[in-house]
């Protein structure tokens, strides 16, 4: 588990390194959003109160945060660079929140090294799947010399990597005196379970050293801090990174295996201390069934909960709950059970309270599947309100649409005389639907249903969205002229009345671009007839005579001379080019029209299904 020390606060940070040794708040609306260490330990706290903030710490510097746009920079910029680590790109990526973990972990009972992973103030949370590059370096361990390894990061380039020391782990672990000389060879008198430990201890370590060396990476070429949790599956890597924090890594040590006399187990030793509602998988109400079990002593029917139960579980741990009388996978279905539980949440939470956790790292792609812009309002009741926010969160939208559906495309200008390279900036990706949501105001408002109440409308988007050359600001002003205002007053066609609490605009149904990316859906035809192009360019500057034969006769002829036909007459390029065409396998051809909305190339008799597909809502 790697915990990226309080993201918000890092990215001023790294942009102003004199605010590390400052009180630095960063502010959303009237509230702390996040705060650095340095404030932490003077008394301030996240969601606070700005005038409460300033009270208790006259000298924190406080900093706007409402525009996202710089930390989700970063945040792409922090993912790509861990995941060129990785082997396979076996990188999940989970959200984008203050304070969340980015996870490394590897799947397999006793295959698995797991790394839970959150930059210091960065809002990303990934998993990392790094087994088969553990296995790869503990097969090339030389035992009779572990204090000069070797961690080779591409197993194709064996100088690619870095030298440690295979006889201690690096950083800190559970239990906290446990960092003694491994990777030993099995001892002939071990008994299985041993065995197993023992394998599983070296690969810990190795991975220790990985999460190390990242970990010193991220800060001397980014900047950044993390705090990281070793272990085999994504809840123990989690929990066992918020062991050790900040800037800092925590490995959970083997035996994992069920406790005995001789051998009590680790994983069961660390998730009984932890409180119950800090498990991963269990939430708040899952909690409060529980511990009113607890307060019952295992009383025969399980206590009525509501949505109004405010119990304390602060003290209540995973130790209280597994060591209840009758307690057990039968009796956590009939504590958890209801109408619309899962039917193996038994199963499941018992699995849980154990360390057992299956999930496998999903990859993620390099795309999101949505961009969306939203803000919350105290009141919104005007039409020329209404407007100046559609132009705010239009222009916050086109914005993030440039920085995370386009790169910059290096390529080859032919037409310069020295083939100069010159970088240009390319959409990955391209989305077909714009949707507008909005949130009225109700008397019944409150925090428990803020994602209710929604009402939305979608349309297709405009291509000229898409074009690089047009200021973000011209543009949002054009789409919101053109379609989000017509948009808005089918939500709300009332003049007046109405008074939002939150409007949203986004973009959906996202097409990926062709290109050379392992992950684009088709390769890109203008680059594929450049390179034909400048291959039959090259061909042609070959000096002196090429021979050619033509047909069975062997007749040599040379590039510059004419082609002639049977009858004499003098075969043009322009003929030469249209027989390979009229030869070719292709399919006839046939007109095509191209789609106003997207600029794909449709025939005519699909041109009215293919304009009914924009129209569809989203």
């Amino acid at each position: 588990m790697s915990d990226y020390d309080c993201f918000y606060a890092s990215v001023f940070e790294v942009e102003q390194p004199v605010l590390k040794s400052l009180p630095l708040a960063v502010q959303q609306k009237q509230i702390v959003v996040t705060c650095n260490y340095e404030a932490r330990r003077r008394g301030l706290r996240k969601l606070q109160l700005i005038k409460e903030a300033k009270q208790i710490c006259p000298d924190v510097v406080i900093v706007l945060g409402e525009d996202l746009s710089r930390f989700r920079d970063v945040s792409k910029d922090l993912f790509l660079y861990i995941r060129s680590f990785v082997w396979g790109e076996k990188v999940e990526r989970l959200g984008f929140d203050e304070d969340c973990p980015l996870r490394w972990f590897s799947t397999g009972s006793w295959a698995a090294v797991s790394f839970f992973a959150i930059p210091s103030n960065t809002r990303l949370q990934l998993f990392l799947d790094v087994t088969e590059m553990i296995n790869y370096n503990v097969d090339l361990l030389n035992r009779y010399d572990l204090e000069h390894s070797f961690f080779h990061l591409d197993r194709h380039e064996p100088t690619v990597g870095f030298t440690y020391d295979a006889t201690r782990l690096c950083g800190s672990t559970y239990p906290a005196d446990s960092n003694t000389i491994a990777a030993a060879a099995p001892s002939t008198t071990a008994t299985a379970d041993e065995d197993a430990s023992a394998w599983l201890y070296t690969r810990l370590l190795v991975a220790s050293h990985l999460a190390g060396y990242l970990r010193g990476q991220l800060e001397q070429q980014k900047g950044y801090t993390a705090t990281v949790g070793i272990s085999t599956s994504k809840l123990l890597a989690k929990l066992a990174g918020s062991t050790h924090k900040p800037n800092n890594q925590t490995t959970l040590l083997p035996p994992y295996t069920t406790p005995t006399l001789a051998a009590p187990s680790n994983v069961l030793n660390f998730l009984d201390a932890h409180e119950i509602r800090k498990i991963p998988g269990i939430g708040s109400k899952l909690t409060r069934k529980l511990c009113h079990y607890l307060a019952d002593e295992g009383a025969h029917s399980v206590p009525a909960v509501t949505a109004d139960d405010t119990a304390d579980s602060d003290k209540v741990t995973v130790r209280d709950i597994r060591l209840l009388p009758g307690m057990g996978p039968s009796l956590l279905s009939r504590i958890l059970g209801g109408p619309g539980a899962p039917r193996d949440i038994g199963v499941r939470v018992w699995g849980l309270l154990h360390g057992v956790d299956n999930t496998e790292v999903v990859q993620a792609g390099d795309l999101p599947t949505q961009i969306s812009i939203e803000d919350s309002y105290g009141r919104l009741d005007s039409f020329d309100s209404v407007r100046k926010e559609l132009v705010s969160l239009t222009g916050s939208l086109l914005r993030r649409m440039r920085t995370d559906l386009t790169e910059k495309d290096r390529e080859t200008d032919s037409t310069a005389a020295n083939q100069v390279a010159v970088s240009k900036v390319r959409w990955l990706a391209h989305p077909r639907t714009l949707r507008l949501s909005t949130r009225p105001r109700s008397a019944t408002d409150n925090a428990q249903a803020y994602h209710g109440g929604r009402i939305s409308r979608s349309a297709p988007l405009p291509g000229y969205v898409f074009h690089l050359d047009e200021s973000v600001d011209a543009l949002a002003e054009r789409l919101v002229q053109d379609q989000l205002l017509s948009m808005f007053r089918k939500l709300h066609p009332e003049r007046s009345g109405w008074n939002l609490r939150l409007m949203n605009v986004a973009v959906t149904n996202l097409v990926e671009a062709a290109g050379e990316r392992k992950q684009s859906s088709g390769r890109d035809i203008g680059k594929m007839f450049q390179s034909q192009g400048s291959r039959r360019n090259d061909a042609l500057a070959i000096s002196g005579p090429v021979p050619v034969f033509t047909g069975n006769s062997g007749t040599m002829i040379h590039p510059q001379e004419p082609l002639h036909r049977g009858d004499g007459a003098v075969v043009t390029e322009h003929e030469v080019e249209e027989a390979a065409w009229e030869e070719s396998d292709g399919e006839d051809g046939m007109a095509c029209v191209a789609c106003g909305v997207c600029g794909a190339m449709i025939p005519h008799f699909a041109r009215e299904a293919h304009e009914a597909f924009h129209l569809v809502p989203d």
